[in-house]
């Protein structure tokens, strides 16, 4: 008995100590955020089955914080505003296959090279008037704008027609949008090897030089530059990085002579039907938890500062009648997107840094309140002028006449089209993606990316979203009809 008592008592002393050692040592491991695509198949893209974020760059740096004793957290949004984000410390490191170039080493920290390979020219198949770079003096390329492979485009003398990841230009190739695309070779045989497509096939090489990939950090990050350059040493020395090149391309794309990329075999296809089947629930999971709560929150916000605003525009007061012009003509003057990254990546340029949520929900309020304002204001001055005479003979306050009186009559005429703005919120905040936010058609475009069934899976997030629309349709024509219950005819 008194043995089993002191296994007893051991027992509860290890369940308490070993747990809190565990998160000693977890606290004293550094946070690192990684940002990555997730759309950059077989870089960075998520397995079409368990939805997992996988890829050869992110198998690297999983590996690289072993070595480094990171804690890695991973922000994955579209490539063109993955450097806004380094620089507006969202992220701390890229890890998306950053080609090497003067440009942004003079601007941010660059790793030791991990991955090596060469750019290479793709046109649609048959077409021999595209062979090498030069022949592309005058075409249209389809690029990512702020990639390495742009800069090599147009100094070629084309013209790039910006586009969010290579998948999406492979469409625009194929359906002769565009006259070729200029790529990474390893990124390009994936896509041929998975899709079977047999619309468009590489050209030639894009020149004889050898593109580097590294990690990108900020200039004042130095420290984790010199962990991950460490790591990196540590990582060839051992194998690993070569054991995964071998698992991914059949070669070592980490060294500069380690032999021919093979993703002949692909990852295998999936009919349409099973895309969609694996899509639809993390689809349904973007929707309830951010399309859905960010739309009615900044409704709600927004439909409160309209109020104000439009009190302000019809006030008695210049100035004040003056501001809530200016914040009206410079909310309806300027684009939502536009508004989404100054308050996402420019206000923390002023020391105002807030979570990807919390700065969607204040572009979007904001951006409701600029064009609802005016709705009120119409609404409010459609009621007859009779009405505030009439309460301020009963002794009736202006905030109370307000209350009472004008705002429930101002209603009835502005539910249609505050109706209308709330629709077009809920469409709107599919630009959630560019702050971070994997919203119900960022997932549509993480699984277009792996699969490129656009059609299917572009159609199916529409649905999503025109279901939602003819819910608060319906919602719409039951408030109106209450609202109109005591109105004569």
């Amino acid at each position: 008995m008194r043995h089993t008592l002191r296994g007893v008592v051991l027992f509860l002393l290890l369940m308490i100590v070993l747990p809190g050692q565990a998160s000693a040592q977890a606290a004293e491991q550094p946070v690192v955020r990684v940002g990555t695509e997730g759309t950059y198949p077989p870089f960075s893209f998520h397995d079409p089955r368990s939805q997992e974020l996988t890829g050869y760059d992110i198998e690297v740096i999983k590996a690289i914080a072993g070595k480094a004793g990171w804690r890695l957290e991973f922000v994955e949004t579209q490539w063109d505003a993955i450097f806004p984000a380094l620089d507006a410390r969202r992220i701390d490191l890229i890890a998306n296959q950053v080609s090497v170039n003067d440009e942004r080493k003079a601007k941010y920290g660059l790793s030791s090279t991990y991955t090596y390979s060469r750019g290479v020219v793709v046109r649609r198949t048959g077409d021999t008037g595209i062979k090498s770079l030069a022949d592309l003096k005058g075409k249209t390329t389809a690029q990512s704008s702020t990639s390495n492979w742009a800069k090599v485009a147009k100094d070629a003398g084309a013209k790039v027609e910006a586009v969010e990841g290579f998948a999406q230009a492979a469409a625009l190739l194929a359906q002769g949008r565009v006259d070729a695309i200029v790529n990474d070779n390893i990124a390009v045989l994936d896509y041929l090897a998975s899709t079977g497509s047999t619309a468009v096939e590489i050209a030639g090489n894009a020149g004889d030089k050898i593109s580097e990939q590294a990690l990108t950090f900020r200039k004042d990050d130095g420290s984790l530059l010199a962990q991950a350059n460490q790591a990196i040493t540590a990582l060839k020395a051992d194998g690993t990085l070569n054991g995964l090149s071998q698992k991914y391309f059949k070669a070592n794309v980490s060294v500069p002579d380690g032999g021919n990329a093979d993703l002949s075999q692909g990852r295998g296809s999936r009919s349409t039907w099973e895309v969609l089947a694996s899509t639809a629930w993390p689809m349904f999971v973007g929707l309830v938890e951010v399309t859905i709560p960010l739309t009615a929150l900044s409704f709600a916000i927004g439909l409160v500062l309209a109020l104000f605003v439009a009190l302000a525009r019809i006030s008695a007061y210049r100035v004040l009648a003056g501001l809530a012009r200016a914040f009206i003509s410079i909310i309806r003057g300027t684009p939502l997107l536009l508004q989404l990254f100054i308050v996402f990546y420019g206000l923390p340029q002023l020391g105002l840094k807030f979570p990807p949520f919390a700065a969607a929900v204040i572009a979007f309020s904001l951006n409701v309140a600029g064009y609802a304002a005016e709705v009120v204001r119409s609404a409010i001055l459609s009621v007859p002028k009779g009405q505030f005479e009439a309460a301020a003979t009963i002794g009736l306050d202006y905030r109370k006449t307000l209350r009472r009186i004008i705002l429930p009559q101002a209603a009835r005429t502005a539910v249609p089209p505050l109706s209308n703005t709330l629709l077009s919120l809920v469409k709107d905040t599919s630009l959630g993606s560019v702050v971070l936010l994997t919203e119900l058609f960022r997932q549509s475009q993480l699984a277009a990316a792996e699969s490129n069934e656009f059609l299917a899976l572009y159609s199916f997030a529409g649905l999503y979203y025109w279901l939602i629309c003819v819910a608060l349709s319906a919602g719409q024509k039951r408030l109106e009809i209450r609202l109109n219950r005591y109105v004569t005819t």
